[in-house]
């Protein structure tokens, strides 16, 4: 794990199709949409992202239903989760339950007066998923 104080946390939300990614702020209050990746491409800019900005931990949504059982999507989560493990081990990687952060993520951009048509853009939502999934998770630690 990098010692740096002014690490940052990164966020993702893993998907088949997209994953949304945010960033910390370095002192680890703020979570800021940072952008969306294609699954073929996720590896790759976390590399660069990581060490332009002396990334930490990488929180990545879990997803399980509302029973707290796994999905076919968590499946598929596992296997990403170990791909990171495997190719970043100097770096945290924690799980956080995502339910609900996509109906989050949904109301906040109708609440902020997006357009329908940008509100129809998944990426979008994935995007503002990672940056509430990272914001859960600042709270979380900050308020222990």
């Amino acid at each position: 794990m990098i010692t740096n104080f002014m690490a940052r946390i990164l966020s993702i939300d893993y998907g088949e199709k997209r994953c949304g990614v945010a960033i910390s702020d370095p002192l680890k209050i703020i979570a800021n949409a940072y952008s969306v990746y294609s699954p073929n491409e996720i590896m790759q800019e976390l590399e660069k992202i990581i060490n332009e900005k002396e990334v930490d931990t990488i929180v990545v949504g879990y997803p399980i239903n509302m029973k707290g059982e796994k999905t076919s999507t968590t499946l598929l989560v596992d296997k990403f989760i170990d791909e990171l493990k495997k190719k970043f081990p100097n770096v945290t990687i924690e799980k956080l339950d995502e339910r609900l952060t996509s109906k989050i993520a949904q109301q906040t951009l109708i609440l902020s007066g997006t357009k329908k048509s940008d509100r129809q853009k998944k990426s979008n939502t994935d995007l503002i998923s990672a940056t509430i999934l990272l914001q859960n998770y600042l709270d979380m630690i900050n308020n222990k």
